[in-house]
């Protein structure tokens, strides 16, 4: 199994017989106003361009997951993508509406916790809490996967979510071999953190069975950590080894 980062928390899952894209974010630079104003520097979204090797990744992708409608997860370039390359969506059950009603074939829908037959194995929906507080609320539904493909290593997309006793139940029950963490700290002007607080990382990285892929780093306004910055803190708590934090572009093979 092969890993392409493109960008925040565009991935793609690559295997032997599926190609699979997770939250295309692919426009340009500067194409999404900024998250915050005040916090931090007000800079347009995203802030890194898309990696050379990306169109060559993209064009072998078959199928898409979308674990929520933010644009920094889901753009206009990601719509257009899909539509011009009439790639089937997997969404949460609580999307399908919207994922439809911009074009795109919704051709699997999933609740929490209810396992499904997809592709050659299976595909259960996790809940997911996108900040502490009562911006988890603001934020709406989000939703994670956990991904069994016949031969293949099982994959955890936690998505955009803090610490949560699902996310613990994923690690310690259904044991991923890979799991998947946003690592950028991410906040508003106002509340508490969107995603989760270092300890947090620490705390998930430590608990999971297997390998680790911190994406979500570098490429918006208000995501303040910065890869080095949570290598040396991974490195200062003997979970670097287990851990990838790859750059823009970068493959980890599995």
């Amino acid at each position: 199994m092969k890993l392409h980062h493109l960008r925040n928390a565009t991935l793609v899952i690559e295997t032997e017989k599926h190609v699979l894209l997770i939250d295309p974010m692919l426009g340009k630079r500067k194409t999404i106003a900024p998250f915050t104003l005040f916090r931090y520097q007000p800079k347009r979204n995203p802030l890194t361009a898309l990696p050379k090797n990306s169109r060559e990744i993209l064009s072998k992708v078959t199928h898409c997951l979308i674990t929520h409608l933010h644009p920094d997860h889901l753009d206009k370039a990601g719509e257009v993508f899909l539509k011009r390359k009439s790639i089937p969506v997997i969404c949460s059950i609580k999307d399908e509406k919207k994922i439809t009603q911009r074009g795109l074939t919704v051709m699997q829908t999933l609740d929490y916790w209810k396992p499904q037959n997809f592709l050659d194995g299976k595909i259960t929906g996790i809940p997911a809490v996108h900040g502490y507080g009562f911006i988890a609320k603001l934020m709406g539904n989000v939703m994670g996967f956990f991904i069994e493909l016949l031969n293949e290593k099982t994959i955890y997309i936690s998505s955009d979510t803090i610490f949560t006793k699902d996310t613990e139940k994923v690690l310690t029950e259904l044991k991923p071999d890979i799991a998947t963490v946003a690592c950028g700290t991410a906040r508003l002007d106002f509340g508490q953190p969107l995603l989760m607080r270092i300890n947090d990382i620490l705390k998930f990285t430590a608990l999971a069975p297997g390998k680790v892929f911190a994406n979500h780093l570098e490429a918006l306004n208000h995501c303040p950590t910065k890869r080095e910055e949570l290598k040396k803190t991974l490195a200062e708590n003997d979970l670097l080894s287990k851990t990838a934090v790859p750059n823009d572009g970068e493959c980890v093979e599995y």
